[in-house]
């Protein structure tokens, strides 16, 4: 019983994840697709300023998941992090280098030195949700399994490449959701359609890449299919298609504020499927939530330490992105940086 207690806090984890836009908000890709310096300066500075107070906060959730994984499935870890350490290491690759391109574009001056760095964000932001993706759907094809040594066919399969871009169309798809209800908080009103387009056009990728997965996942993903197309796994499924739908509804309506909880809706109904398809398994069909599972001791300890790190870090991380929304957050300025100075800065 405690085994799948952690095991649905993992699941609950990785699409609060999912539901904050992954690792850039989801903005990479038209962070990428905004154009030349002069044509993309305008969206590129709206991604900057969404992005500025809440880019680094959503790495909270992959600590947790991390942390869930190798205290509470120790076997499940060894797993998957012998199996597909390589897609993972150019996931952590891609999270230090979007991290670095986001940081010290801003500040540069030099034409120069911003494409690079604007490259390096927007490049990564792509890199890495999609190898999170394919680590995904090479479990879920039953590719990993415990003793299962690292190859190429463990994460570069058509269920993780499927999987791998419908991570980073949903990324997108949520980044211009957010970006829409973001614009007039900035001055950006022009910019609203501008998102508006480019989030039905996510949509559009989105249901194109769900539809070819269909006779993907039968043939290669056998157990988490049948588990999609029956009982809660498939209700989750409906309803979330149902949010999508009425996300894009809203979006032609210029409702933003309310698409905004719909599109996280559709991805969060969208990952608790997966998570119903897959039970009671950890690995299909190779290992179980109670074979995976540590220690009773552990465990319950596992259980305790996250409801307080819940009851610690959850009002926070609301509170934040309340103010977030709300506009109230802003960047501090150069004065306020000035006025941090120590002495020897003056030097």
């Amino acid at each position: 019983m405690t085994a799948d207690v952690v095991a649905w806090a993992l699941v609950i984890v990785i699409a609060a994840y999912a539901c904050a836009g992954g690792t850039d908000y989801g903005a990479g890709l038209w962070d990428l697709l905004a154009g030349g310096a002069d044509r993309g300066r305008r969206p590129r500075r709206l991604i900057d300023e969404a992005m500025a107070p809440v880019w680094e906060v959503n790495n909270v959730w992959l600590i947790f998941v991390l942390v869930i994984m190798w205290t509470g499935f120790p076997t499940m870890f060894q797993a998957v992090f012998s199996a597909m350490w390589l897609p993972l290491a150019l996931a952590a690759v891609g999270l230090v280098l979007r991290g670095a391109g986001f940081a010290l574009r801003k500040p540069t001056r030099r034409l120069a030195q911003q494409r690079v760095y604007g490259a390096m964000f927007a490049v990564s932001s792509l890199v890495t949700p999609f190898f999170l993706g394919a680590v995904l759907g090479g479990i879920a094809s039953g590719r990993v399994k415990v003793g299962t040594t690292a190859s190429a066919d463990a994460w570069a399969n058509g269920t993780s490449v499927l999987v791998g871009l419908l991570a980073i169309a949903a990324t997108a798809f949520l980044g211009a959701v957010f970006l829409c209800n973001d614009a007039p908080r900035f001055g950006a009103d022009d910019l609203v359609d501008y998102f508006r387009r480019r989030a039905l056009a996510a949509f559009a990728a989105v249901v194109v890449l769900a539809l070819i997965g269909l006779p993907v996942t039968h043939d290669d993903a056998r157990y988490v299919w049948d588990g999609l197309t029956r009982g809660p796994g498939l209700l989750l499924i409906v309803l979330a298609a149902v949010a999508g739908l009425v996300t894009v509804l809203l979006l032609w309506r210029r409702s933003f504020g309310w698409s905004r909880y719909t599109a996280v809706a559709s991805v969060a109904l969208t990952v608790g499927a997966w998570g119903f398809a897959q039970r009671p398994y950890l690995l299909p069909t190779s290992l179980t939530v109670a074979e995976a599972a540590g220690s009773s001791h552990t465990l319950r300890w596992l259980v305790i330490v996250t409801v307080i790190a819940v009851v610690l870090v959850g009002p926070a991380l609301v509170l934040l992105y309340r103010l977030d929304t709300m506009g109230v957050l802003e960047e501090l300025s150069d004065a306020d940086t000035g006025a941090a100075r120590t002495p020897g800065d003056n030097l």
